[in-house]
């Protein structure tokens, strides 16, 4: 479907707006076009992707619920999962992110019960899930840090801010896991897991009901590689010598086959890795991006995943990745 808006800050929105109309709404072709405004087909080309670049065109595609339905049941199927929780597309990341975590925010209110114990990862697709504005039921869960926090530019995004406003929203208790999320000496982090405290918290994180975790791809530009954790030499070395796609609540990186490849970047975080991951009854899994479909494949493929949560488009991309990759 296809909605056309005026563009009064360029000169020319006019006929962008006259262009855009005449090939999408009254259906004309672009040869049409270029005889009546007097111009090479090319520059009509070029004209209706400029009209869409600058949002004087806007089209989206809207999926019959029955489409949505029959996405989930295939994931489901094919990856073994209990649920898959499948957002519509939207024109930004922002806005995908806000719409999966709507759909997050319902499962949990829906199947979390009292005295519950939530373990939560870090990340800002996390981090929309509590700030997801909606009605919840009161839940006396306990909400603990699955991942140790960053310096305070991370704030909004850290386990235990999550884990604060996820306990005020459901009007349960929140647990911090005192230690970094990332230490740069392995002998460092040894000494933060043999802590009294820090172990007592992970240890409850490991026995947790449900796990809320996201998943990373390895760009050079990721969050991480911002926050100082990675060089992007040492991201771009793990995905070509190493075949890494991903990682899974910022702890371990796995190959697009979902096995856990071992770089210079491993045992540098503090908090749940995989294998402890897995004993968790209900891991959800959240990633709305668009550009982490082959990392969400890598995760979905590695047995860790209960609960997919993720766009149209991405779960789109799973399907044909997974089979072209078999």
């Amino acid at each position: 479907m296809s909605q056309v808006m005026s563009d009064p800050q360029h000169v020319d929105s006019d006929l962008l707006t006259e262009i855009a109309i005449a090939y999408y709404q009254d259906g004309a072709t672009q040869e049409e076009i270029s005889k009546k405004f007097g111009m090479s087909r090319a520059k009509v080309g070029r004209m209706l992707r400029r009209a869409r670049d600058e949002g004087v065109v806007e089209i989206t595609v809207k999926y019959h619920p029955v489409f949505s339905e029959k996405l989930e049941q295939q994931l489901i199927e094919r990856f073994n999962l209990k649920r898959a929780l499948i957002a519509l597309d939207q024109p930004d990341d922002e806005t995908q992110r806000q719409q999966v975590a709507s759909l997050v925010s319902s499962y949990l209110a829906s199947t979390l019960t009292d005295d519950m114990v939530v373990t939560v990862g870090q990340g800002r697709n996390i981090a929309s899930i509590a700030g997801h504005v909606g009605v919840v039921p009161q839940r006396k869960c306990r909400f603990v840090c699955g991942i140790g926090g960053t310096h305070r530019s991370g704030n909004a995004i850290n386990a235990d801010h999550i884990c604060r406003q996820l306990a005020k929203k459901y009007d349960g208790i929140s647990e911090t896991l005192y230690a970094p999320a990332y230490v740069e000496d392995i002998k460092v982090k040894e000494a933060f897991m043999k802590n009294g405290t820090v172990k007592e918290t992970l240890d409850r994180a490991r026995r947790a009901d449900v796990a809320l975790v996201g998943v990373g791809d390895m760009d050079e530009n990721s969050h991480m590689v911002k926050l100082g954790w990675f060089t992007p030499q040492e991201i771009v070395e793990a995905r070509i010598r190493k075949g890494v796609v991903g990682d899974i609540a910022g702890y371990d990186f796995f190959d697009s086959q979902g096995k856990k490849a071992d770089t210079r970047m491993s045992d540098r975080v503090i908090g749940l890795s995989m294998d402890e991951l897995r004993h968790i009854p209900t891991v959800v899994v959240m990633a709305a991006e668009n550009s982490k479909a082959l990392a969400l494949l890598g995760a979905l493929r590695s047995g860790v995943v209960d609960v997919l949560a993720t766009s149209v488009s991405n779960a789109l991309t799973i399907l044909n990745l997974d089979q072209q990759m078999k």
